[in-house]
């Protein structure tokens, strides 16, 4: 199942659904949220058997996240040994795992902005696991079964502002400079994660490609990780990191720009594309 959040066109409520071919079938009469619906009894498979609402065309609304209401966005870096070794980071013992704000991401389609305060705006294309159920002191075995299902997630940082210090948030959290979508693809579609491929487009051009079993701490261990310092809930997201060919890093760097459109597409997910404005304020 693919699930969507979204903005009516015309009328700007938001509500979220069940995406079929190229509709998506309305559940907010149901629940308030695709969160709410993850923090039901029986997660997303609710949705199968619930009365469906109306039919409405994607092209007649606007995606959002699929979660906006993301209780916890926790991202982690250098997780693949081809950007570790381009940004000349050692060897680690343990995940760098930062944090994201919910109004740092857009959905698909809608514009990554590019702050004033820099130009260094950079591209990471990730992989997003979204949790389905409360999670704490997970073993790696039993990882994956708390995972309602996948998502395309661009980790759109602010070079200079990321290395401004040894944290990564200012960086990584100017308001809409990320993205994740176009939709929620349940587990039960993804049945070995380890299998899918991520490739970042810029302008067409592809200048990222990876295979999530390339990952130095593979989901489980992120998972396991994570559980031990805090408690997962439904709802909540983990970017998995970027392979390597961020633009920062090569000659001349390469940094996106007003125009340019910027892809992540991940095998069985889809793609996620949103072009690049500048702020207005």
């Amino acid at each position: 199942m693919r699930f969507a959040t979204y903005e009516g066109v015309t009328t700007g409520a938001q509500s979220f659904g069940l995406v079929e071919g190229d509709e998506v079938v309305d559940l907010g009469g149901r629940w308030a949220s695709l969160k709410a619906l993850l923090r039901s009894p029986s997660g997303l498979a609710s949705a199968a058997e619930a009365p469906r609402g109306s039919r409405i065309p994607l092209s007649k609304v606007r995606l959002l996240p699929p979660l906006p209401d993301a209780e916890k966005i926790l991202c982690v870096g250098l997780n693949y040994d081809e950007h570790r070794v381009e940004t000349g980071r050692p060897k680690s013992e343990f995940p760098t795992i930062f944090t994201r704000f919910a109004d740092s991401l857009v959905g698909h389609q809608r514009a990554m902005v590019r702050p004033h305060e820099s130009e260094q705006y950079d591209f990471e294309g990730e992989l997003a696991v979204v949790i389905g159920r409360k999670a704490r002191h997970l073993s790696e075995e039993d990882a994956l079964s708390v995972i309602a299902g996948y998502a395309c997630f661009n980790d759109g940082s602010v070079r200079d502002w990321q290395r401004h210090s040894h944290q990564y948030t200012p960086g990584k959290n100017f308001v809409s400079s990320g993205a994740m979508g176009p939709f929620l693809v349940s587990a039960d579609e993804v049945p070995d994660p380890t299998a899918l491929t991520i490739e970042t487009r810029l302008n067409g051009q592809r200048v990222q490609h990876g295979r999530a079993s390339d990952m130095i701490f593979p989901i489980g261990v992120l998972l396991r990780y994570i559980t031990q310092f805090t408690e997962l809930n439904p709802g909540d997201i983990i970017a998995t990191g970027t392979p390597g060919g961020v633009g920062f890093k090569r000659t001349p760097p390469l940094f996106m720009k007003r125009g340019d459109v910027v892809e992540v597409e991940i095998s069985t997910l889809g793609t996620l594309r949103n072009p690049i404005e500048d702020a207005s304020t």
